[in-house]
């Protein structure tokens, strides 16, 4: 069976999958979800995400949802088989590459979000922008970029060859 990503193309968690599937070189079909009551059913809710949150991706008759999750699945089901390294076989590499993830996740994509939030979608939808918020966020994300600045100091990516890590990175 083929593989399907459910989600909204515009979405960062969405993006992030896509990249991983094309990073892998896999064909995959997406639906596209438009309208925000399609994810908000009970059938949804029971069978692909019980939070009603996309991306979720079928494999087959396998299931599974959140952004981060499903890549590293994608990358530990079918890296194998392609000349693609996004999480090396090296435990102490492996290490590295998920200690870049967190960092990701923790330092990187809230101030971002933050900001694409208020300063695109919010203005998308004609909401105000929370120039606070977006102020805050931008020197957060400051910070962040000077310590990326020294991890980076004499390579390429963050784990000296491209990585799951780097690919999240990707706004």
């Amino acid at each position: 069976m083929a593989i399907k990503l459910i989600g909204y193309a515009q979405s960062l968690p969405t993006r992030r999958v896509i990249l991983t599937l094309n990073e892998l070189g896999l064909s995959y079909e997406f639906e596209a979800v438009t309208e925000i009551h399609t994810i908000k059913t009970e059938e949804f809710f029971a069978n692909k995400h019980a939070f009603g949150k996309i991306p979720v991706l079928c494999d087959g008759d396998f299931t599974i949802n959140e952004s981060r999750a499903i890549c590293r699945y994608l990358v530990s089901k079918y890296q194998k088989d392609v000349k693609t390294v996004l999480i090396p076989n090296d435990i102490n590499k492996a290490s590295l590459v998920e200690q870049y993830i967190s960092y990701e996740l923790s330092y990187f994509d809230q101030p971002l979000t933050k900001i694409l939030l208020h300063e695109v979608f919010n203005k998308r939808r004609g909401e105000p922008t929370d120039e606070t918020v977006v102020k805050e966020a931008r020197e957060e994300i400051a910070k962040t970029l000077d310590v990326y600045e020294k991890i980076l100091l004499g390579k390429d990516y963050l784990n000296g060859e491209f990585s799951l890590a780097d690919l999240f990175h990707i706004p």
